[in-house]
């Protein structure tokens, strides 16, 4: 029987990590470091959690409206993180 894979491969693309390097950046230079560590450890959870739960994510409410469900979102309070699944592979866009 085929199925599912038990572990999808996480990419992010360049957008995205732009995306964590910028929120890092922002969070390091008007809050602190440690609060920018923090914030980048549970960005950078909730991504490889996608590995194997790449269900969890709600559809966007904006795409939805449009008719569109290929992607879904996650959120690490207030950033979320926007992404599709293809094939065995769970792909990042943004990261805001």
């Amino acid at each position: 029987m085929v199925g599912r894979p038990s572990r999808y491969e996480v990419v992010l693309t360049q957008g995205a990590e732009q995306d964590l390097e910028s929120i890092y950046d922002y969070i390091a230079e008007f809050d602190s470091m440690a609060n920018a560590n923090a914030v980048l450890d549970g960005l950078v959870a909730i991504v490889e959690g996608l590995a194997k739960l790449q269900e969890r994510g709600s559809y966007p409410r904006e795409l939805v409206g449009l008719g569109i469900k290929e992607y879904r979102q996650t959120v690490f309070k207030p950033y979320r993180v926007m992404y599709r699944v293809a094939g065995n592979q769970v792909i990042i866009y943004l990261i805001g």
